[in-house]
């Protein structure tokens, strides 16, 4: 990673501004030059807060991501059949690459089939979301959770999925059915593809989920 490296004109063009303070990465490396100048104008140095590389992200997240740039595994058991049929071409229309998971019909099935199916192609990175529907959208949350590098949730408003996203980089959601309309799936869809992980802070918790599943994967005991 590149260190920020401060200089003479820096610190110059700093004091022209009327700045009596300069704010520099953690490691960033100071010229000897610019230490003298600094002391000579009377400018002190200071890190920058986590707080304000914090605002930094969230200005980010204002950034929409580009749709036409992902690709989105979608799957589904027999109760969300018609609901994945009609949320195909809502996604193409947004510009994603769509890769059907099944089910391809009403007939009953097994929903652990088609949520397994869907997060096995964002775990192998063939796919970077995954949507999957049943009745409720939960025995298909715990399927999809199980597969490795698989942060799955259940959102059946936009707030959730968008928290889902920014907080905890899920990278599966999950719906039901029988809980939301046509409509409202839409937004919650549109506001999870569209939204950035937040990094900072989160970054650091999502790390901590990640590194249960590798212990247990390495068959430690927590």
């Amino acid at each position: 990673m590149s260190r920020q490296l401060v200089t003479e004109k820096e610190i110059i063009d700093a004091s022209k501004s009327g700045k009596k303070n300069f704010e520099v990465e953690k490691n960033a490396l100071i010229t000897a030059a610019a230490k003298d100048r600094a002391m000579q104008l009377g400018i002190s140095f200071s890190e920058k807060s986590e707080k304000k590389k914090e605002i930094k992200n969230e200005e980010q997240l204002s950034k929409k991501r580009k749709l036409n740039e992902l690709t989105v595994a979608i799957g589904c058991d027999h109760g969300g059949f018609k609901y994945k049929e009609t949320l195909k071409p809502y996604l193409q229309e947004l510009g994603c690459k769509v890769v059907d998971a099944g089910t391809n019909s009403e007939e009953a099935v097994d929903y652990p089939e088609f949520a397994y199916a869907a997060a096995r192609m964002v775990s192998l990175g063939e796919a970077t979301f995954g949507i999957v529907i049943d009745g409720a959208g939960i025995g298909s949350c715990m399927t999809a959770n199980k597969v490795p590098n698989v942060r799955a949730a259940c959102c059946h408003e936009e707030y959730s999925a968008r928290n889902a996203r920014e907080h905890n980089d899920a990278n599966v959601l999950t719906l039901g059915s029988q809980l939301i309309g046509v409509g409202q799936m839409k937004v919650v869809v549109k506001t999870f593809l569209e939204t950035w992980h937040g990094g900072g802070r989160h970054k650091k918790r999502v790390d901590k989920i990640m590194e249960v599943e590798k212990k247990f994967l390495k068959g430690e005991i927590l």
